[in-house]
């Protein structure tokens, strides 16, 4: 008999895993298609094998942790559906920014307007 003793490790999710696969797979064919030309430009992004770079492109399986990080300096699509998976979707940050911007805009057009009464 064994004694019951150590850390619990809670398994892993497999339907965030697949969710990552296709969510990166998606963004990848957007932005370079499906051809053997995309295969290669993911390969030269990040060196690995045809492969891996294939699998990527199928959705099959996905990227570690480095790669990810290749794949996103390369790629402004995986950056967004990087951020979007992680709450962190740059989109709606860039329209509030673009928004605060715009009223900046008009209260300097409104203080310039008093200022030359």
């Amino acid at each position: 008999m064994v004694p019951n003793k150590g850390t619990f490790v809670p398994g892993r999710n497999n339907e965030i895993r697949n969710d990552y696969a296709v969510a990166i797979s998606k963004a990848l064919r957007e932005e370079l298609g499906t051809s053997a030309r995309a295969t290669k430009t993911v390969m030269r992004w990040t060196g690995v094998s045809d492969r891996a770079a294939k699998y990527w492109l199928s959705g099959m399986k996905a990227p570690g942790g480095w790669q990810l990080i290749l794949l996103a300096k390369n790629s402004d699509a995986v950056l967004h559906a990087f951020l979007k998976m992680a709450n962190r979707d740059l989109f709606k940050l860039s329209i509030e920014l673009n928004a605060a911007q715009a009223s900046l805009a008009r209260a300097a057009a409104i203080i310039k307007a008093l200022r030359s009464e």
